[in-house]
């Protein structure tokens, strides 16, 4: 069938990309990162880009002047492998922490030989008699004013995920992950571990143990235990089950830490940011005592 309107043109399609459109926005451009954001505010408040791209565009300006230092996991607080570990007790710490690579060292922390991947220690179920060095990848290393924006780019053409940062002098400062680096563009990756506030703060598990929120109070703990909980000098006086913890322990405890506390036995799940994010809580009776 013809058309009936022959001479009508068709309405022309908007084939302009989502950065042609900011950049005709913007044009002739601000003159610096903060008037650029502005800007990005405005083209926000005109429905030229929608929040969450504001929100992304934005992180990504700013990351541009963060470094290695900014987002690492400092060296205190890292999960590592001891070489000369028995593969037993290797195993174990690989279980207990959850993460996915370890940096490994021998004799003394500083002295980093390489990365573990987790998955790789499937080959011991295979040959039993492979030694764990023989499973070692070369560590990557960066200084701490490493930018964020030229480490991204090296982790993409590299495929490394972690890498050692170590600090003017050469000693190690701690360590950055790929996925530090894309939290600062996308906001906080969630994991197992981390679950929404309004979902609670005490959970029941299938083997009869509890899931603790680090930041639930003392007396709620109490109240769901029916045993008084408090530090073991008198005087001292907490807010939450994780602040006391950690009193206790005389420091940020680490994923897959034990303490035996007023009947009951902890274990440190997950942290994040310095604190315990989660805690595994049994009667000390019903728990498997720590080795």
């Amino acid at each position: 069938m013809s058309d009936p309107h022959p001479d009508r043109l068709p309405e022309k399609e908007d084939k302009r990309s989502f950065l042609q459109k900011v950049a005709e926005f913007i044009h002739p451009g601000p003159d610096s990162a903060e008037e650029l954001i502005e800007t990005l505010a405005e083209a926000e408040d005109n429905q030229v880009i929608g929040a969450d791209s504001r929100v992304m565009i934005e992180r990504v300006i700013r990351m541009a002047d963060m470094t290695a230092g900014d987002v690492m996991v400092a060296s205190p607080r890292m999960d590592m492998i001891d070489i000369d570990e028995t593969p037993h007790a290797l195993l174990r710490s690989v279980i207990d922490t959850g993460h996915s690579r370890f940096p490994v060292f021998q004799g003394e922390r500083e002295n980093i030989i390489g990365i573990l991947m987790a998955k790789d220690l499937l080959k011991l179920q295979r040959s039993p008699d492979l030694h764990i060095r023989t499973l070692i990848r070369p560590a990557v290393f960066v200084p701490e004013s490493k930018g964020l924006n030229d480490l991204l780019r090296e982790f993409r053409g590299n495929r490394n995920h972690l890498a050692i940062v170590i600090d003017e002098f050469g000693r190690v400062a701690g360590l950055v992950t790929i996925e530090d680096v894309l939290e600062q563009i996308v906001g906080e990756i969630e994991d197992e571990f981390d679950i929404a506030e309004d979902s609670g703060d005490i959970f029941g598990l299938a083997d009869k143990t509890y899931r603790v929120s680090g930041d639930t109070p003392i007396d709620r703990v109490s109240e769901a235990f029916g045993v008084p909980i408090h530090g073991s000098a008198p005087g001292e006086d907490f807010d939450t089950i994780g602040g006391l913890i950690a009193h206790e322990m005389g420091r940020v405890p680490k994923r897959g830490e034990h303490l035996q506390l007023c009947g009951l036995h902890f274990v440190v799940l997950h942290t994040k940011g310095g604190a315990v994010r989660w805690f595994k809580v049994s009667r000390v009776d019903d728990s498997v005592p720590a080795n």
